[in-house]
C-alpha cells in the first residue's frame, strides 16, 4: 500500500476511536468559543444561550454517568444525568440571566463571566469562525466532534509531511503522525477548543520552514539532504548544480510557497490567539538568527539567506502582531496579568502584579519540576525529540525547537498549575512527534532498505561539493 493510502488509514482510525467520546470532552473555554460560533451563524443571545448551555450541562452529565458507573460504592444507584442536567443549567442560567439584564449584549459571547474576562475570547475570532460550518451543518454535539477530529487529522498528515519533506522513510513518517495522535498534542487537539487549530498552524509554519530550508540545499549527517531520483515526496528537492533552469524555477516557487505558508500561519494565529502568533514569530526569528550566526561562521549547511528569510518572517509577524494588538485595542499584558491573579476578575485587581506573578512563576516551575522528576515522561520525551531535532533535523530540526518552545513560553506567562492536563503547554509536544522519528533515522537507514537512499545522499553531496568548488574557483 502506498504511504499517502496508510496516511489515510491512520487518520481514519483516529477518527473512528473518537466515537467512543462524542460528548464529555468540553473545557471551560468551549462555552465561550462555541456561543461566539453561534452568534455568527446569525442565532440570538438568549438562543445561543441556550443552545451552548445545554451542550455543557449534557457534556457534564454524561461525565457524571459514565464517573458513576464504574464507581465501587455508587455503580448500582439510579441514573444522576438528570440531576446533573438540572442543577447545571440552574447554575449557567444563574450566571448568564443577570448579565443580559444589566445590558451586557456586546459582541458575539455569551456573557458567562465578567465582560473583562469575556473580552480576552471576542479577540479570538479565528476558532469560532472555524467552528461555523461545522455546527451549522451538524449541529452542536456532531459539530464540535467532527471539527476537533479533522484538526487532529490534519494535525498528524502536517507531521507526515514535515518528515517527508526532511526525506525521512514513510515508515517513520507514519510513525510521527501516529505518534502524534497518540501523545496529548492529539488528545488535546480534537477537544472543542482552540488548541487544535494553534497546534495545526504551528506545524504548517514548521513544514513552510522545511520546504524552504530543503530547497536551500541543506544536507546533514542524518539524510535530510535531497535523496535519490524519485525519492523527493515533496517535490522540493533542487537541481544540486543549479544547471536547469526549470529546476531552479520550481526552486523558487517552492520557497515562496514555503515563506508564504510560514507568514500565512503567523496571520491565521493572530486570529485564533494572538500570543500564539507573537511567540511564535519571535522563537521563529531567533531560531533564524542563531542558525544564520552559527552557518555563516562554519561556512556549512544552507545558504544565509533562507534562514534570514525565515528571520524575517518570523520577526515581520511578532511586530505585526504587536502592532495590530495596539491598533484594534486588544487586552493587553496587563489585563492577561490580572485575569491570572484575580481569578477571572472575580476578585479586586491586584496593586502590585509584577512582583506577585514572578514569585508565583518561580514556585510554579519548582513544582512543575517537582512533579516532572516523579514523572519523567514528559521530560523524556522532550530530551529525545530536541534531540533528533537538532542532530539529525539539519537547520530545519532548530526550527521545530523553537515552534516547540512556545508551549513553555504560553505555559510561562500562564504559572496556574490547576489548569486541566496542561494543556497550555501542549506545543511542546511536537518536538517528540517530529524529533523521536528524526532520531530513529539512522536506526532505518542501518539495514537494507536505506542503503540507497545513502547511496543518493553520497551523490548529492558529492555533487554539491563539486558545485562549491567551481563557484570558488570561477
Amino acid at each position: 500500500m502506498r504511504p499517502r493510502l496508510w496516511v489515510l488509514v491512520l487518520a481514519g482510525v483516529f477518527a473512528v476511536l473518537q466515537l467512543a467520546n462524542v460528548t464529555g470532552r468540553d473545557t471551560p473555554d468551549t462555552k465561550n468559543y462555541l456561543s461566539y460560533a453561534l452568534s455568527l451563524t446569525g442565532e440570538g443571545k438568549r438562543e445561543t444561550a441556550a443552545a451552548t448551555i445545554d451542550y455543557v450541562c449534557a457534556s457534564r452529565a454524561e461525565r457524571a454517568r459514565r464517573d458513576q458507573s464504574v464507581h465501587v460504592v455508587r455503580f448500582h444507584r439510579p441514573d444522576p444525568a438528570p440531576e446533573v442536567v438540572a442543577e447545571c443549567r440552574e447554575q449557567q442560567w444563574g450566571a448568564v440571566r443577570p448579565r443580559l439584564a444589566a445590558g451586557q449584549t456586546a459582541g458575539h459571547t455569551v456573557p458567562y463571566m465578567p465582560e473583562r474576562f469575556m473580552r480576552i475570547f471576542e479577540v479570538r475570532p479565528g476558532y469560532p469562525v472555524f467552528l461555523v460550518p461545522f455546527v451549522a451543518v451538524l449541529g452542536v454535539t456532531w459539530g464540535l466532534w467532527a471539527a476537533g477530529v479533522v484538526l487532529a487529522c490534519a494535525g498528524g498528515v502536517l507531521v507526515f509531511l514535515i518528515l517527508r519533506t526532511l526525506a525521512v522513510p514513510a515508515a517513520l513518517a507514519l510513525t510521527g503522525q501516529a505518534l502524534y495522535y497518540v501523545l496529548p498534542c492529539g488528545t488535546t487537539a480534537v477537544r472543542p477548543m482552540a488548541e487544535g487549530l494553534l497546534l495545526a498552524l504551528t506545524l504548517t509554519a514548521v513544514w513552510g520552514c522545511a520546504l524552504v530550508l530543503r530547497t536551500g540545499g541543506a544536507p546533514d549527517r542524518a539524510g535530510t539532504a535531497p535523496g535519490p531520483a524519485g525519492s523527493d515526496p515533496a517535490g522540493t528537492a533542487p537541481d544540486p548544480a543549479g544547471s536547469d533552469p526549470t529546476g531552479r524555477t520550481r526552486v523558487r516557487r517552492v520557497r515562496a510557497a514555503g515563506l508564504g505558508l510560514v507568514a500565512a500561519s503567523l496571520l491565521a494565529l493572530f486570529t485564533v490567539k494572538h500570543s500564539q502568533a507573537l511567540f511564535l514569530g519571535l522563537c521563529l526569528a531567533a531560531a533564524g538568527a542563531l542558525i544564520a550566526v552559527r552557518r555563516h561562521r562554519r561556512r556549512t549547511g544552507p545558504a544565509p539567506r533562507d534562514v534570514l528569510a525565515l528571520a524575517a518572517v518570523g520577526l515581520a509577524g511578532a511586530a505585526g502582531t504587536l502592532v495590530l494588538a495596539r491598533l484594534l485595542h486588544y487586552p493587553s499584558a496587563a489585563d492577561s496579568l490580572q485575569d491570572l491573579l484575580t481569578d477571572h476578575f472575580a476578585r479586586p485587581d491586584r496593586a502590585h502584579p509584577w512582583p506577585e506573578f514572578w514569585q508565583l512563576q518561580g514556585n510554579f516551575w519548582v513544582e512543575w519540576l517537582r512533579r516532572q522528576a516523579w514523572q519523567p515522561l514528559f521530560a523524556a520525551a522532550l530530551a529525545a525529540g530536541a534531540w533528533g531535532a537538532l542532530r539529525r533535523g539539519g537547520a530545519t530540526g532548530a526550527f521545530l525547537v523553537a515552534a516547540a518552545f512556545t508551549g513553555l513560553l504560553t505555559q510561562a506567562a500562564h504559572p496556574d498549575i490547576n489548569i486541566w492536563g496542561e494543556r497550555l503547554i501542549v506545543l511542546a509536544w511536537l518536538l517528540p512527534a517530529v524529533g523521536v522519528p528524526l532520531l530513529l533515522g539512522p536506526v532505518v537507514r542501518g539495514g537494507p532498505a536505506g542503503s540507497a537512499v545513502r547511496d543518493g545522499e553520497r551523490a548529492v553531496r558529492a555533487v554539491r561539493v563539486g558545485a562549491d568548488r567551481a563557484g570558488a574557483t570561477g
